[in-house]
């Protein structure tokens, strides 16, 4: 009866140690903030038009291993946005973009990853750069 009364209580112990263990998300008090430059060419991309930086472009957060994003937001008039209220972790942060290569009419993510290795940590996303 102890032996397994031990065992019982390493298993909860086990269970609780982990179980504490958050993972890359919401929840916590770091941010993320970045911004999102344009370039926009014509549509054989040939000729570059116009570059700036993108208002109103949509720009997700990956927590961690997930396999969807987790939040979105929009840029600011002068392209930036900003992810709050994040744990320590690792982000995928994206936007998406015309192809380029012209291998595909389908917008491709252009991805940067992001490491927040401390609370209360503000991290800059490297520039995402899109094409339209």
């Amino acid at each position: 009866m102890k032996k397994s009364f031990v065992v019982l209580s390493l298993v909860v112990l086990i269970t609780l140690s982990f179980s504490c263990k958050k993972e890359a998300g919401e929840g916590g008090n770091s941010s993320i903030y970045g911004k999102v430059y344009v370039k926009d060419y014509n549509s054989n991309f040939t000729i570059l038009q116009d570059e700036y930086y993108g208002q109103d472009v949509d720009v997700f957060i990956v927590y961690g291993d997930e396999q969807t994003y987790g939040d979105k937001t929009s840029t600011n008039y002068d392209g930036t946005f900003e992810f709050k209220y994040l744990r320590p972790g690792t982000y995928h942060v994206y936007a998406y973009s015309k192809d380029s290569t012209l291998q595909t009419l389908a917008s491709i993510p252009i991805i940067k990853d992001v490491e927040i290795s401390d609370k209360e940590e503000d991290v800059e996303s490297p520039e995402i750069i899109i094409f339209k």
